[in-house]
């Protein structure tokens, strides 16, 4: 399950309040088996990415990261920054 996570942040670099939600975003996602919700349960999934997105924040400045407003950005493999939505 895990093998397609990307990373989302370079190590030593801020992270970004994009990159947290996009993360949040994708362990949604993979926790609970859709990439989009129904209408019906669009409520749900939204106030989880929050919550996860709230609890990513809180752990990585706990470990000493600094988080900035802004985009997700996604390393590749070959280390170029990409921006998303």
């Amino acid at each position: 399950m895990c093998r397609s996570i990307k990373t989302l942040r370079r190590p030593g670099e801020a992270a970004t309040t994009g990159e947290l939600e996009a993360a949040a975003r994708q362990y949604v996602r993979k926790l609970s088996g859709y990439r989009e919700p129904s209408a019906r349960n669009q409520d749900a999934f939204d106030a989880a990415i929050r919550d996860v997105a709230a609890a990513s924040q809180r752990l990585i400045e706990a470990i000493g990261v600094d988080v900035e407003d802004g985009p997700n950005r996604w390393v590749s493999r070959d280390g170029a920054i990409h921006f998303g939505a």
